[in-house]
């Protein structure tokens, strides 16, 4: 499975990156370091699964979730966050993020997600990341 993280932060890119690529199955195919550059990104590389912070320069999370999802329907959203707050959640879920992980989680919920995503995808490679 083909990812593409999103988040303003170098050293959480960093533990998020150094997460991905222990994951047999999964490829970092790219970062991006705020909304516009993911929605660039997504358009280029055509990740099955963008992996977004919400608040960030240039362009935040929900609308560069709702640009993605609008261009790749088929794309899934993982929103990261430190923030528990309900409105953010809520606004991201709606605008087509699959779900949304607090960022003291991410060690332990992300490659549960990632996972998920990977067990319900029809192709041969998925269903091996699943299985890992």
């Amino acid at each position: 499975m083909r990812v593409l993280l999103v988040d303003d932060n170098e050293s959480f890119r960093r533990r998020v990156r150094k997460l991905i690529n222990k994951l047999p199955g999964f490829e970092l195919l790219a970062e991006a370091v705020d909304g516009e550059q993911a929605v660039r990104l997504a358009h280029e590389m055509h990740p099955d699964i963008v992996v977004t912070d919400v608040l960030m320069p240039q362009l935040n999370g929900i609308e560069a979730t709702t640009r993605i999802k609008r261009e790749s329907p088929c794309v899934e959203v993982i929103a990261l966050s430190m923030h528990g707050d309900d409105g953010f959640r809520r606004a991201m879920l709606n605008a087509g993020a699959l779900t949304y992980l607090l960022k003291d989680n991410v060690r332990h919920e992300l490659p549960k997600v990632l996972h998920s995503i990977a067990a319900a995808q029809p192709s041969s490679a998925a269903a091996d990341a699943a299985k890992a």
